[in-house]
This record gives structure tokens, C-alpha cells and sequence, in this order.
């Protein structure tokens, strides 16, 4: 591995994350330089989920958010920090419409508009509904292209899942609520890896340097939803504070075992439902 030199000569990281308020909660105290990065220099690669997961599908980051559902295909290249996960317990992504009569049931040979093939919602949603039909968009245009008539409904990931109602949609089904009822387990949504060949040294630094930033904005909480807020696409702090609640907390400072036990579970049933072509076993960077 070629080593890149930043910021007084520390070894450069790109560290990718998406451009939501929860990700941004996280990464406060290295934005911001409150706490101690050692022999690193992180730079901020922010783009969106579904954008990262074929980053990493390409191995060109060294840390990064993925979606459990793309780490899948990543494995080989990447192992997962036992910090920063976002977990749903009993909720998750949503499919929403403007259509008053589609049920969950109904959802067979429905046309959606869903945030990306790699993201965890689309296996969610293909494990539900093997049948379903879709159409690829960025995950900020869901509404719109459900909006358009362009789907019969939308997979929505992000705020959007506190924030549809205000947008007049129906909820359909909460992916989350589903994968509950049917494992008791929680759901593991998105995932931070670290590329394997940066070595088992360095891949314990980076985890460390992750969880310090994520303990410090759980500890400065409302200086992080500040820092946050602009991420979240106009929401107010009240909400924004509500979903950085949602996915970050203990299960994202530390995975236990049980998240680690729903991390294979997920995998384990997408390759059942010959949904990912391989069985994965997960492997993780303590920190």
C-alpha cells in the first residue's frame, strides 16, 4: 500500500460518509478537531450511501460507511469497525405512497422508486417482496419520482422515514417492524469498514479514533446536532435530534453481541433467498 502524505505529514485517510444528519453527528469531533487523530490526517469523502457502496465495491477508500448489503460483496476488501453501525430496533426503512389502497401484500409486481441496489433497504425489500419492480434513484428524489406517478411507491431511507407524513405520503410498511417480527433482532442498516490491507494495526486506530468522536458527540450532544443539522435537508433541531437518536447511540458506539448475531442473521437469509451469490461471515475490527 502506497502511503499518502496530508496535513503535517501524517498518514492520509479518506474516511467517506453520507451526507445525513446521523453521519455528521458522528464525525463532529474529527471535523471539528476535538479530539486527537494521531498519525492521521482524515479527509471527509461525503457523498451518498448508494455512491460509497460502489466505492467500496472498488476497494477505492479506506474507511468508509456501507451498507451491510454492499459489504456483502465488499468483504474481501474490507472489515467492519465494531464502532459506528447504525441499528434499527424495530424500525427502519420505509415504503411509502400516495395510493390509499396498497397494502403490504399488495406490493407483488408494484413498481418502486428505491434508493439504490447496494443499500440495505433494497435487500430488505427484496427478502419481503421478491417480486417487486424498481427504479433507481438518488435517495433525495424518492418522493419526487413517486410524486411524478414515475413509481407506485418509494423506499425510503435517510429523514424521510419522520419526515413523509409532512410530504403527505402513507406509510406502507416499516422494513424495520417486519425484520423484528420475524428474527426478534435488531436490524443492521449500515455499517463503517475499514480496508483489511491498511493492516491490523492501523485498522484498531482508526476504529478507536471513530468511537472517541462518536463517545465525544453523544457527550456534547447539542454542539453535534448543531454541526448536524445542516445535513439533514431542512429539518428542524427537534427532529433532527429524534433521528440522530434513532441510529446514533450505545449499539453504535459498541455493536454487542447481538447486533453482531443480527449482522449474521441478514446475511445469512439474503443468501438463502439467493439474493447476495455467496455466504459471508462477518468480520470485525475490535476496538
Amino acid at each position: 500500500m502506497k502511503t499518502i502524505r496530508g496535513n503535517n505529514g501524517k498518514k492520509l485517510i479518506r474516511f467517506g460518509h453520507s451526507p445525513d444528519a446521523d453521519d455528521a453527528f458522528m464525525f463532529y469531533a474529527i471535523a471539528k478537531g476535538k479530539i486527537d487523530t494521531g498519525d492521521f490526517y482524515l479527509e471527509h469523502v461525503v457523498e451518498d450511501i448508494e455512491s460509497l457502496n460502489r466505492r467500496a465495491l472498488r476497494g477505492e477508500l479506506e474507511v468508509t460507511a456501507i451498507s451491510l448489503h454492499a459489504y456483502a460483496y465488499a468483504s474481501d476488501r474490507y472489515a467492519i469497525l465494531t464502532s459506528g453501525a447504525s441499528i434499527g430496533f424495530n424500525y427502519g426503512p420505509l415504503i411509502v405512497t400516495r395510493d390509499s389502497l396498497l397494502a403490504p401484500e399488495r406490493l407483488s409486481g408494484k413498481r418502486i422508486a428505491v434508493p439504490g441496489e447496494m443499500t440495505t433497504a433494497f435487500l430488505l425489500l427484496k427478502l419481503f417482496e421478491p417480486q417487486i419492480r424498481y427504479v433507481t434513484v438518488p435517495f433525495d428524489r424518492v418522493f419526487e419520482t413517486v410524486e411524478k406517478g414515475e413509481a407506485d411507491a418509494g423506499l425510503v431511507i435517510h429523514e424521510g422515514q419522520l419526515t413523509y407524513g409532512e410530504a403527505r405520503f402513507r406509510k406502507v410498511l416499516d422494513l424495520g417492524e417486519w425484520w423484528y417480527r420475524e428474527t426478534k433482532l435488531p436490524l443492521p442498516l449500515g455499517l463503517d469498514a475499514v480496508r483489511k490491507d491498511l493492516g491490523p494495526v492501523a485498522a484498531e486506530c482508526l476504529g478507536r479514533i471513530l468511537k472517541d468522536s462518536i463517545r465525544y458527540a453523544l457527550d456534547h450532544r447539542q454542539d453535534a446536532i448543531r454541526y448536524a443539522l445542516p445535513f439533514g435537508r431542512g429539518i428542524d433541531p427537534a427532529t433532527a435530534d429524534r433521528f440522530v437518536g434513532m441510529y446514533v447511540n450505545e449499539r453504535t458506539l459498541e455493536l454487542g453481541e447481538e447486533d453482531k448475531r443480527a449482522i449474521g442473521a441478514l446475511l445469512r437469509m439474503a443468501h438463502e433467498k439467493q439474493i447476495i451469490p455467496r455466504a459471508v461471515v462477518p468480520d470485525f475490527i475490535e476496538v
